[in-house]
């Protein structure tokens, strides 16, 4: 544990200079640290350790309280400015409840990278990285977020604006011509039927084109300042993408037994087309129980267990680890969906973002992002339809929209859920 928390090599120059080695390294090791083993068991305190647990080898404690105990590390060594990217990842509700205080009372300047909702809450301020350009808002996501929808809506209503000014200035323009063409058709026809001398009919068809250019060159400037603010408007208004998908019907009539989760002659139903969130602290066995579901094998005695009672079942693990690499987004999909004709197969990939070359790339060469929705399109386009679809912590290393995303999707789907998470936001 004092290894993780970076202040080993100082207790042992303090061990060894009260032991009567004086060489000037201990010192220098030291510096201003004098009362690290102080700081220390204090912070270990605020964490649910003590200066006890120092020595204690840190495969003696979970995964989520191990990230606890390298980021109080870093609070305690007073450094100017600390950054934190993903800190929430695999943390059970306890420990990010404990994260959440650490951030409130760190003593120096926090940088936080991440798509936890709850813990963007207790920013000061929030900077945002869109477009190659990062801009900052003071107060947390929320209010953030308030605002963004607040220009969002004006910038698009600019934008629709601009665009029926734009349609103006075209409509008046195609007037302008028509009537121009109107008046040089009457006057070429006086002129041949010799109702004027052509020295005056000369003069006034060059006045007449030269009119007619002025006016021609003030409605071009007009159309394109009106253009030009067209696309300065819809700069302003955000791709936002989203998901909608129309998924076979699982047909899983209300009420029937899809799965079952048992505990000391307790047990837990899911039935169609139910949403169940499974929870619970890092190490109660939630992984270890999906595990034993997913392979039908003998439960352990004195363990919660569970037994699947349909054979139409779709699991997404956090690793997604269930792709092939080397073949594409469309030849990952046919595998689990081969009557689906291709053209379909296109147009909901298309729907879950996945278009043009990333569809025929190789999987190893999409972004995580496009990764996951490829291995969520094998999860709701397989044949034929899973009746219960089984997430193990889905919005893991997913940025926020990816989990706005995500949620859309499932939103499409009949069937019932059962999902592994921490993330209470989205749950």
């Amino acid at each position: 544990v004092a290894e993780l928390l970076g202040i080993r090599s100082i207790l042992d120059a303090i061990t060894a200079i009260e032991s009567g080695d004086v060489d000037q390294r201990h010192f220098d090791a030291i510096g201003d640290d004098w009362d690290i083993e102080s700081r220390a068991a204090e912070a270990l305190d605020q964490i649910g350790f003590s200066a006890a647990d120092l020595d204690r080898r840190i495969a003696e404690v979970s995964g989520g309280e191990g990230m606890l105990i390298a980021i109080t590390g870093l609070r305690i060594r007073r450094t100017p400015i600390t950054v934190l990217d993903e800190p929430t990842n695999n943390l059970d509700r306890l420990t990010r409840a404990k994260l959440a205080e650490l951030v409130d009372e760190w003593p120096g300047a926090l940088v936080v990278v991440s798509h936890d909702l709850e813990l963007l809450e207790h920013m000061d301020d929030t900077a945002e990285l869109y477009g190659g350009r990062l801009e900052t808002f003071g107060g947390p996501y929320s209010a953030w977020k308030e605002q963004q929808q607040q220009e969002q809506a004006a910038a698009v209503q600019a934008a629709r604006s601009a665009q029926q000014t734009l349609k103006v200035e075209k409509k008046q323009r195609v007037e302008a011509e028509t009537k121009l063409a109107r008046r040089e058709r009457t006057g070429k026809k006086t002129q041949k039927d010799g109702g004027i001398p052509k020295i005056l009919a000369g003069n006034r068809a060059s006045k007449a084109q030269a009119s007619a250019g002025s006016l021609r060159s003030t409605l071009d400037d007009k159309v394109q300042a009106a253009q030009a603010a067209v696309d300065a408007a819809d700069a302003r208004v955000r791709d936002e993408e989203h998901i909608h998908l129309v998924l076979p019907d699982p047909d899983v009539p209300r009420g029937r037994r899809l799965a079952e989760l048992e505990d000391e002659g307790r047990t837990i139903v899911v039935q169609g087309p139910e949403r169940v969130a499974l929870i619970g602290a890092n190490g109660a066995g939630k992984s270890t129980l999906i595990e034993q579901l997913l392979s039908r094998t003998e439960p352990v005695p004195g363990r919660p267990h569970g037994r699947l009672v349909t054979e139409l079942v779709g699991f997404l693990p956090q690793r997604l680890d269930g792709l092939d690499d080397d073949a594409s987004a469309m030849d990952n999909v046919q595998a689990v969906a081969p009557g689906t004709p291709a053209g379909t197969i296109r147009n909901q990939l298309a729907r879950l973002l996945l278009r043009g070359d990333s569809v025929d790339r190789p999987v190893r060469t999409l972004s995580g992002g496009e990764r996951f929705r490829v291995s969520l399109a094998r999860l709701l386009l397989a044949e034929p339809p899973a009746q219960l679809l089984i997430l193990d912590e889905p919005t893991n290393n997913l940025d926020i929209s990816s989990v706005e995303q995500l949620a859309e999707a499932l939103d499409a789907y009949r069937g019932a859920l059962l999902i592994v998470s921490h993330d209470f936001a989205f749950l």
